[in-house]
């Protein structure tokens, strides 16, 4: 039977950080509040959580979750190269809205699915979420909905959909943005939006130019 902690509260904060912790290490999958829509993953490096995340929202291979991290610098062991411009925007918006398309390492022993060689990699800017990723690492995340369904902004909405496929769930309050993150292909010489999101792209264009620009003698 899943578990439900509120983590409003101090003491349902720590009881479902621990329950959502072991329960990872378990192999089982987890769903928590992120700074857009409410998420659902597990262990990066497990390939049957993974699978079971998938399975979860009714999606296949094709389609592999992206990663998030507590802190940039996770980004440098799991991708093969950081371009310049990608690593200024990370500096810029992370932790934040901004999904980028990194060159996966190819010595890592996970299986996301059909990746390409690539993977997707997120600071999320939730404290939350910062403390579950602090504690186990990198984890497979993708929103916490039925494949076709809208983004869960509660946690209601995600436990109506997933139900009893989930082990642990946290409640964060509702969503302070409903709105995805915005995902940049970074794998090439210069960036290429895939989707807009939360983060607009005058503000991804401003944050290159500004990058750019000679300094003043």
């Amino acid at each position: 039977m899943s578990e439900r902690y509120d983590c409003t509260d101090p003491t349902g904060r720590a009881e479902g950080m621990a329950a959502a912790g072991a329960a990872v290490r378990r192999g089982e999958i987890v769903v928590f509040p992120t700074d857009t829509v409410y998420g659902v993953g597990c262990d990066a490096f497990d390939a049957d959580a993974v699978a079971a995340v998938l399975a979860a929202k009714g999606r296949g291979r094709d389609m592999p979750p992206p990663v998030l991290l507590p802190t940039a610098r996770t980004a440098h062991g799991l991708a093969a190269q950081v371009p310049g411009y990608a690593e200024t925007l990370m500096e810029r918006f992370w932790p934040g809205p901004l999904t980028v398309i990194l060159t996966a390492q190819s010595a890592l022993h996970w299986d996301l699915g059909d990746t390409n060689g690539t993977v997707a990699l997120r600071v999320p800017d939730n404290p939350i979420a910062l403390e579950l990723l602090s504690d186990i690492g990198p984890m497979a995340v993708t929103s916490a909905n039925t494949t076709g369904a809208p983004a869960a902004r509660s946690l209601d909405e995600a436990q109506q959909m997933l139900g009893e496929s989930v082990a642990v769930y946290l409640d964060g309050g509702p969503s302070v943005d409903s709105a995805p993150s915005t995902i940049l292909d970074c794998t090439g010489e210069a960036p290429v939006t895939l989707r807009l999101g939360a983060l607009a792209q005058a503000d991804i264009d401003a944050a290159l130019a500004a990058s750019s620009e000679p300094e003043s003698p």
